[in-house]
């Protein structure tokens, strides 16, 4: 299986170690533009929502990352887990798009987590 992440947490970074199988393959971006096009045959997409953001606490960062996956060739058929916010972090909003989140994970991220997820495909 492939599997696509997305954060700049080095919390969420480390808790990916051992979660997948041996054989699964897990690419780990900084930014998310450069993931969608690494999503060509992903199992899983997952998203920090905080490193969609291009300015803190302002949901406009994650629009444009939203909008850019609908919209990509090969991205918008991947499925989306994001991984939200801490509870303390504050954004001036949130928007949703129907059926865009196929699963929503709170912090704080665990190994467990990671390896519960995947097992979803």
């Amino acid at each position: 299986m492939k599997f696509v992440l997305v954060s700049k947490d080095p919390e969420v970074v480390k808790a990916t170690e051992g979660a997948f199988q041996p054989d699964d393959e897990l690419l780990i971006f900084d930014t998310w533009p450069p993931a969608l096009e690494a999503c060509t045959d992903a199992d899983l997409l997952f998203v920090d929502l905080i490193a969609t953001l291009d300015k803190p606490h302002k949901i406009a960062g994650y629009e444009k990352f939203a909008e850019a996956k609908m919209d990509h060739a090969t991205a918008s058929t991947t499925p989306l887990v994001l991984i939200a916010q801490p509870d303390d972090y504050e954004l001036d909003f949130m928007a949703g798009y129907p059926n865009f989140v196929f699963a929503h994970l709170r912090r704080p991220i665990t190994y467990k987590i990671f390896r519960r997820a995947s097992t979803w495909v």
